[in-house]
């Protein structure tokens, strides 16, 4: 992309980082705005189809979408045995290390035969293609393993955050009616044992469909085995049935893959579905675009498998590109706030894929720990989850990427499977923005009644045309799939989020919907409140919300985590109040600022304000399942 002059803080890729000349990334975007189907069957033909498509997209049933109508693929086929008929089989698919220092890593043509194994002994078992599994354990192979081997067979994997309760796992095994589960007997985390096997065997007394239970020993702690029921994974995938001959299932396009449950401020949460052909389409094409990958990257995403970004960008996305992939068990922290930056020196990362949460957390610490790391091997740092606060994103680049890595800050969402606003290495960068969509993308701000906003005015993010990874629907339930995301604007996929659009065009996402606080008639995002309470020395993170004011409407209550160094005090929470005052607006200083060790966030690092406001007012907090821990 050219250098026009743009406005506000703006930083320029440095020409040695981008691989690809500049004439490339604007051809991608003019080809795409072109002929948005011809883009996607283009990056499509990349792949193995068994079939080829008659049509790239069927739109006749809207919202109802089809995309490469009549293929026949298999998304673990391209993830795997397409590698394995080229040089690239004797290359590392994957890399592990474990919270207490064990190191494991797998070729392609390895992960191939301990997927192809798998995949036997839950046709063994009796798993047929439709039925679904439940995979419920912490960031290990054998997670990315179970998933690989369900889509090889066809069955729909529904993978449950190792950090979730008893109530959490019942919930989604009964919604999906599993019929078997895969579970670790536990998972290290800071140190201690997380009783997966224990929670697993309570929720297992109310999951009437769940007929096997395989048990994948990790911790090695003395756990429940019921006769009948469970079995362990080492021992069956020693059998000779698991060296059966190849066990693909070729599907259709429009198969489906996996469900993942998201949670919405409200109710129970939802199960998402996506299928073989589009999904695999659009993870392969953004990652391979966005985060620039090349033969001999080693490409970190730190996030869990047991969310979307694992789902898309640690297990499909990478293998689909053929890529060398990273995985770490552990937190960030643990046992020391080196762990990371260790890390990348010990197996020369080139990329780095994280949430701002964890890039506040490690913040906090300050300089001195990544300092004493080389992370010269690094090329590219990526942000997902939520806004990242400029403070965040600032650290992130003079520290972290030593102002030569261009940070690829995503905006996406569990239904759309992919990267939908993004830059890539050739993006002039705005600290805080997700510059622009991706190619073939077309998103909008429109107010109440569906119409563009002006330039940096505040109104509900649009997608504007359909994409090959977006979900399918709602599992069981296509009408709550309509009116959830189709009907406010029809014709338009209604992300939930609100954003503006600056006078570059460059898009700024300021929050959920529902993370708006309306002050004294202003509206006021929580993201802009807490970058200002962040941008203060003291503050690590923060979370604000509104509460019921009598003159106001609504009056701001923050809460903050402080750095190391930083004591509460009257005269500090005073000092805060006036910041963001200053930053923001007179409007936006907090009625009041309270100081927690911890703030409530899912899994994917999304502060759960509903909590803290329920909390608050005295109330019920409802659904809890996708809360971190």
């Amino acid at each position: 992309m050219s250098e026009k002059k743009l406005t506000g803080e703006v930083y320029f890729p440095p020409k040695d980082v981008v691989k690809y000349a500049n004439a490339r990334c604007e051809k991608l975007y003019e080809s795409a705005s072109e002929d948005i189907e011809a883009f996607w069957a283009s990056e499509a033909k990349n792949l193995f189809w068994h079939k080829k498509w008659s049509q790239v997209l069927d739109d006749s049933n809207k919202p109802f979408y089809k995309w490469f109508v009549g293929a026949k693929t298999n998304i673990a086929y391209n993830c795997l045995d397409v590698h394995c008929q080229t040089p690239r089989r004797n290359k590392l698919a994957l890399i592990w290390e474990g919270e207490k220092g064990e190191f494991h890593s797998f070729s392609y043509f390895a992960l191939h035969r301990e997927t192809c194994k798998f995949a036997n002994i839950l046709k063994s078992l009796g798993v047929k293609k439709g039925d679904r599994v439940t995979l419920y354990m912490g960031r290990i192979p054998e997670l990315v393993i179970g998933m690989l081997a369900c889509a090889r067979i066809g069955a729909i994997h529904s993978v449950v955050y190792g950090g979730f309760s008893v109530e959490a796992l019942h919930e989604r095994l009964e919604d999906s009616q599993s019929k078997v589960l895969i579970v670790a007997d536990g998972a290290w985390q800071r140190g201690k044992i997380i009783e997966l096997k224990n929670i697993a065997d309570e929720a297992l007394q109310r999951a009437a469909t769940v007929e096997s239970v395989l048990v994948v020993k990790r911790t090695g702690h003395q756990i429940n085995m019921e006769s009948g029921r469970d079995m362990w994974y080492h021992e069956l995938m020693n059998l000779p049935i698991a060296n059966n001959s190849d066990c693909l299932e070729v599907v259709d396009a429009e198969d489906p893959l996996f469900m993942l449950y998201t949670s919405g401020t409200t109710g129970k949460p939802k199960a998402i579905l996506h299928t073989h052909g589009g999904y695999m389409v659009g993870t392969y094409t953004t990652l391979k675009y966005v985060f620039d990958i090349h033969e001999e990257d080693r490409y970190w995403c730190a996030a869990d498998p047991g969310w979307i970004t694992g789902h898309s960008y640690i297990v499909y996305g990478p293998l689909l590109n053929g890529a060398t992939s990273f995985l770490y068990e552990g937190a960030p922290t643990y046992p020391y706030p080196h762990r990371w930056w260790q890390m990348i020196e010990k197996y020369g990362i080139n990329i780095l894929y994280t949430a701002p949460t964890a890039i506040r957390g490690l913040m906090r610490f300050g300089d001195a720990w990544p300092n004493r790391y080389d992370l010269s091997s690094l090329r590219l740092l990526g942000s997902v989850g939520e806004p990242i606060n400029p403070e965040a994103w600032r650290w992130y680049y003079k520290v972290i990427g030593k102002e030569q890595c261009p940070i690829m800050d995503t905006w996406w969402q569990t239904e759309t499977g992919m990267f939908m606003i993004t830059p890539m290495p050739c993006t002039p960068l705005k600290p805080g923005s997700g510059t622009k969509p991706f190619p073939g993308i077309v998103a909008d701000v429109v107010d109440e009644a569906g119409n563009s906003v002006k330039p940096n005015e505040e109104g509900y993010l649009v997608i504007k045309t359909p994409w090959p990874s977006m979900l399918r629907t709602i599992w069981n339930d296509p009408d709550r799939y309509v009116n959830q995301y189709w009907s406010k604007y029809p014709g338009m996929y209604m992300t939930g989020d609100s954003a503006r659009k600056d006078e570059d065009g460059y898009f700024w996402i300021i929050g959920r919907v529902d993370d708006v606080i309306k002050v004294s008639g202003y509206r006021l995002g929580t993201a802009e409140i807490e970058s200002a309470l962040v941008s203060h020395p003291a503050v690590a993170e923060a979370a604000a919300i509104g509460l019921p004011h009598e003159v106001k409407g609504n009056a701001i209550y923050s809460y903050v985590i402080l750095r190391s160094g930083y004591e509460k005090t009257d005269k500090l929470l005073e000092e805060l109040r006036l910041h963001v005052g200053h930053e923001v607006g007179p409007i936006a200083k907090p009625e009041q600022v309270e100081v927690v060790d911890q703030l409530p966030k899912t899994r994917s690092g999304k502060i759960m304000r509903r909590v803290l406001k329920a909390r608050a007012l005295g109330q019920d907090p409802g659904n809890l399942s996708t809360l971190e821990e």
